[in-house]
């Protein structure tokens, strides 16, 4: 079956106890493991990129997926192999939470921008602001620390 499809998803997620256990000499590493996982459920990835305690992904959804499948697929299949790699000692796996937010095609390259510059950008905002300032701008009026909560 196809189907023309236009879902683009910014998901993030956050280490386990956003503990900063992505360590940068890796990270591409990691990455480059996230982009095969997203290709082989017949997804595009358009970005990519975080920090020691979380990671933006920014792809779309094949309609074939439900999105809470697609985001567990990324995080199991990524967890064993940062655990089996070596290269991540400290990582005890991701937060039990994730944010997924929807955006349009016009705003992809915006949103590309946004997640290429995390580096730069969380020189001035700590993660925790990051995630307060989507839920504000998104709209969500849950209580953001439902994100933080590993239970």
């Amino acid at each position: 079956m196809s189907a023309y499809h236009q879902i683009l998803y910014h998901i993030v997620c956050r280490t386990k106890g956003s503990e900063r256990t992505i360590c940068p000499e890796h990270r591409e590493d990691l990455f480059r493991y996230i982009w095969g996982i997203v290709k082989n459920k017949d997804c595009v990835l358009f970005r990519v990129n975080g920090m020691e305690e979380h990671v933006h992904i920014l792809s779309d959804l094949h309609p074939s997926l439900a999105l809470a499948d697609y985001v567990r697929e990324i995080k199991v299949a990524s967890s064993k192999w940062m655990k089996e790699s070596g290269f991540f000692p400290d990582f005890k796996g991701w937060g039990i939470k994730y944010c997924a937010l929807t955006y349009s095609y016009n705003d992809r390259e915006t949103i590309i921008d946004y997640i290429k510059n995390q580096q730069e950008h969380h020189k001035q905002e700590s993660f925790q602001e990051e995630i307060r300032r989507f839920f504000k701008e998104q709209g969500i009026g849950a209580d953001e620390k439902w994100f933080w909560s590993d239970g």
